[in-house]
């Protein structure tokens, strides 16, 4: 059985970087409702963030979206994170919403349209350059919807081509992070649809290169520890984009759907080294019909629940049961862990940092919402596209 202490030391360290977006309106295609004190700027935005660190202790950093995000000053802004105990995460380039990019973006069958898609990427890590931020993370919405459309296999050598170009303009010290989803808004071929296509362009640009696996992005049943296991195993696992779906890309909540599967993803991400290896750790989540911040407070704890009760794992008694072939004692194992109540013992690990042991109930006493609610009158608030 792990050691308390050595658990404790893991979920010290462990950082959950939260998104910029998440605490900006958003909704369904159907209808976005709109909260008092809901931020109007990327400060305003950092603001919340800052919140969340505060009483979790466990999300120092807040990825960008460009243009959501765009400012004239990025390294003020990186200051600004800065004077509030954060600082900026990953990138996040979007080439989705503008009217040229309906056939698609750096795969588009039009050259003048692949160019303003990858001068976008490009002014991406600048930006990134400004913020000191190390990853930058790539999501296309490109696809077809029609048999015949667009020549499928052009479409992949047109992606590569882009892919390289901001490969060899990525600094050092700086990554690029591919995601894969199964479907939409593409619905007859999606040009990055799984692990294989985004491994298989990551494995031909470079070490550099790595894979972010998003929860919600696969089919119903899918294996998704399987694919994290593997991924790891072969030194290719960037980030994990946390959240929840029943149906499809829900983004709700991580750990609300299921989660069963998120510990078992957990699991293999502390057997596969994934806590100390760069792996980002990151929220990528819409809330509709919730507060905005005790949301993303509830969904860094869950992460936090499902990584200790990974690490109770007793693998020593987990191998003998697998090397004899005990079936039932193998799967009681991990049930052993999973079942156990962590909570107290996150609430001492937060309590040994000089944080409350209950991050919602001081964020309730804190008075921020009122605050916020109060303060941010006038303006535009942030949103999905905003």
């Amino acid at each position: 059985m792990t050691e308390p202490a050595t658990v404790k030391a893991a979920l010290t360290s462990q950082s959950i970087e939260t998104p910029s977006w998440a605490y900006g309106n958003s909704g369904t295609r159907f209808k976005v409702f709109a909260r008092p004190g809901v931020p109007r700027t990327p400060q305003e935005k950092l603001d919340d963030a800052a919140k969340v660190h505060e009483f979790t202790g466990a999300a120092p950093t807040v990825a960008l979206h460009i243009p959501w995000d765009t400012v004239d000053d990025y390294a003020a802004l990186a200051a600004h994170a800065r004077d509030r105990g954060l600082t900026l995460g990953t990138v996040n380039a979007n080439t989705f919403q503008d009217d040229d990019f309906r056939l698609g973006s750096v795969c588009h069958p039009d050259p003048a349209v692949r160019r303003k898609a990858l001068d976008h990427l490009l002014a991406c890590v600048d930006i990134m350059d400004a913020t000191g931020s190390r990853d930058l993370k790539l999501w296309f919405a490109d696809g077809t919807n029609y048999p015949g459309q667009d020549d499928v296999r052009e479409r992949q050598d047109r992606l590569a081509e882009a892919l390289d170009a901001v490969y060899e303009r990525l600094g050092d010290d700086q990554r690029m992070l591919l995601e894969y989803k199964l479907f939409e808004p593409a619905f007859y071929t999606t040009d990055v649809p799984d692990w294989g296509t985004a491994y298989a362009h990551c494995l031909k640009l470079g070490p550099r290169a790595q894979v972010v696996v998003d929860t919600g992005h696969h089919a119903p049943g899918t294996n998704i520890e399987f694919i994290v296991a593997t991924l790891l195993r072969e030194g290719r696992l960037g980030a994990f984009d946390f959240n929840s779906r029943f149906y499809a890309d829900d983004d709700l909540m991580v750990g609300a759907a299921d989660p069963f599967q998120l510990f078992r993803i957990m699991y293999e991400v502390v057997r596969g080294g994934g806590l100390t290896a760069d792996v980002a750790f990151m929220l990528d989540q819409c809330h509709n019909i919730e507060e905005k911040i005790p949301a993303i407070i509830r969904s860094v704890m869950n992460v936090q629940e499902a990584t200790a009760k990974a690490l109770l794992v007793d693998r020593e008694a987990l191998a003998t049961a697998q090397r004899t072939g005990d079936v039932l004692e193998a799967n009681a194992v991990l049930m052993d862990a999973y079942n156990t109540d962590v909570r107290p013992l996150l609430a001492e690990v937060r309590e040994e940092q000089g944080l409350d042991g209950d991050p919602m109930a001081a964020y309730r006493r804190s008075g921020w919402a009122t605050k916020t609610a109060e303060e941010r009158i006038g303006g535009q608030q942030a949103g999905w596209g905003a």
